[in-house]
């Protein structure tokens, strides 16, 4: 068997004899409808769209309740559509992890086109502005990470291929967003057709990001005398061109292979990954968990595709915002740092094996349940209780995704003033609560002073993970070595002080001295790490 469209029409049987689901709808039919009149482009051809977004419109296609299919574009790593879609005539198999051990295989065969947004490309970039100029199509939506809408870089500055294509105009475009741009200027072009851009990436506020980037664009192109004034009009015009917020939520992690060997039993033939020249890692198969949410602003000026009946929720911009700040800052976000920042010190390489320790999995109940909860916005679309049982007995246990604290340690000094900082903030507003009855969260803090000294609880060195203000912040502890933390700690509070890092000044707040007596005991010596949570814990 091959992962082509001829094969799993050919071998059908076999296939589904193997305990794969196959598209159960005519291709030839949806590919016609879908070049006559498309309704959705994608761009980022990564594995979270793979894995959600295009088995989502599959499921429709299936029901009946869609007739168009995707059109997936990259416009970063071109390899990944010429190596990995083209190839399997732009199938994936969808290996989805449950938390019960068992393995649900999918063939996901909605995406009915796949171009390179590339202007060497003709044929493909034609295709592509053919498509922007086509009153039928409904969305453009984006999963390129959030540094994909940047047109400043961490200075301020313009990065030279940007201010390239804000001097070029929209027929000289290079960068991906001036691409992009670009082709919305065609639909502009076009007759000032309504559309969304929707962007459906991991981030807070993810449309105002790539408003601001279309902005940007837009009012150089016109200023210069690029673009029709009116360009720049159109995109301020909500009723033509909207940037809804959204909330993603689903973990797909890079090919394990573990799901390649139990796909190669199967006898399918060519679902080697590969690690292109970007090292982007791709494979003809996306592993990810089952738990998915989608959560997308009620704004289309062009109408919305039917994705509510497959479980993707529309609502107001309000109610996304709440969803998001749930998530990143009381119902998942916090307690993936918790044990990603312990899982380090403790040794552990997977977030699942430390939800096997008794200590792990309380402290995370206690960060979540008892510390966040009071003080968690409720959006009223989603349960948060529900959410944060979800994640902590389904989610993170799930033996089969093979993530590890290690990676999820990446930047913490950028995430704990939002995962942590803004429940402090709460707590200290309230009439109710008191920031001192806080015992978990300083616990996560001193945890991360710890952290910092790069020793293990065994007492061995180990590289922590890339963080901009790492070696800034290893400075306040460079002179603290394992039994010697009991002396005085005073230097520490300009670090605790920092807002920047902490959400909040826990100096000011008096929760400094908690953090410090912790950080203390933590570095008492060798097992000081597993004795403390057994103190607070056990």
């Amino acid at each position: 068997m091959e992962l082509t469209r001829k094969s799993i029409k050919e071998d059908r049987a076999a296939f589904e004899a193997a305990g794969y689901r196959l598209p159960a709808f005519d291709f030839n039919a949806v590919k016609k409808n879908t070049d006559e009149r498309p309704e959705w482009v994608h761009f980022g051809a990564g594995n979270i769209f793979r894995a959600f977004q295009a088995n989502v419109m599959q499921n429709l296609l299936n029901s009946g309740a869609a007739d168009t299919g995707l059109v997936a574009v990259e416009g970063y790593d071109y390899e990944i559509i010429e190596k990995s879609y083209r190839p399997h005539d732009n199938l994936s198999i969808l290996a989805t992890l449950k938390a019960d051990a068992t393995v649900e295989k999918t063939v996901v065969g909605s995406i009915v086109e796949s171009l390179i947004l590339d202007r060497a490309n003709e044929t493909d970039f034609a295709r592509l502005k053919a498509i922007f100029a086509n009153p039928s199509l409904k969305m453009a939506s984006f999963t390129i990470t959030e540094k994909g809408y940047a047109v400043t870089d961490a200075s301020g500055k313009t990065p030279p291929a940007i201010e390239a294509d804000l001097a070029a105009g929209p027929d000289g475009t290079q960068s991906y967003l001036g691409k992009v741009f670009s082709l919305l200027y065609a639909r502009f072009q076009a007759g000032q057709l309504p559309i969304a851009m929707v962007s459906m990436d991991n981030c807070s506020h993810n449309g105002d990001k790539l408003k601001a980037a279309a902005e940007a664009f837009a009012g150089a192109w016109c200023d210069r005398g690029l673009a029709d004034k009116g360009f720049l009009d159109y995109i301020h015009d909500a009723a033509k061109v909207s940037f809804p917020w959204s909330m993603i939520d689903k973990i797909t992690p890079r090919p394990d292979a573990r799901v390649e060997e139990m796909l190669n039993k199967d006898s399918i033939g060519g679902l080697e990954p590969i690690v292109t020249s970007k090292k982007t890692w791709v494979a003809p198969f996306v592993n990810a968990e089952e738990c998915q949410y989608l959560v997308i602003e009620d704004l289309f000026p062009n109408g919305k595709l039917p994705l509510d009946k497959e479980g993707i929720i529309y609502t107001d911009r309000a109610t996304v915002d709440k969803v998001e700040k749930m998530k990143v800052c009381t119902c998942l976000n916090p307690l993936h740092t918790t044990l990603a920042v312990y899982g380090c010190l403790l040794g552990y390489t997977l977030i699942s094996e430390e939800m096997k320790d008794p200590l792990l999995k309380k402290f995370v109940e206690q960060v979540g349940y008892v510390e966040g909860l009071p003080v968690v916005v409720n959006p009223g679309i989603l349960d948060p209780k529900k959410f944060i049982d979800e994640v902590v007995n389904v989610r993170i246990p799930n033996p089969f995704m093979p993530d590890t604290p290690q990676r999820i340690a990446c930047d913490t000094s950028q995430k704990l003033p939002i995962r942590f900082g803004e429940t402090i903030k709460a707590y200290d507003a309230s009439a109710s609560l008191d920031v001192k009855n806080l015992k978990f969260i300083p616990l996560v803090y001193a945890g991360w002073l710890r952290y910092l000294m790069a020793v293990d609880d065994a007492g061995n060195a180990f590289e922590p993970s890339p963080d901009p203000l790492l070696a800034s912040s290893q400075e306040y502890v460079k002179d603290i070595a394992l039994g010697s933390a009991d002396k005085d700690l005073s230097k520490l509070d300009a670090l605790l002080s920092n807002d920047k890092i902490f959400g909040v000044d826990l100096v000011k707040l008096g929760m400094a001295d908690t953090v410090k007596a912790y950080f203390t005991e933590l570095s008492a010596g060798t097992g000081a790490v597993k004795a403390t949570l057994q103190k607070y814990l056990g």
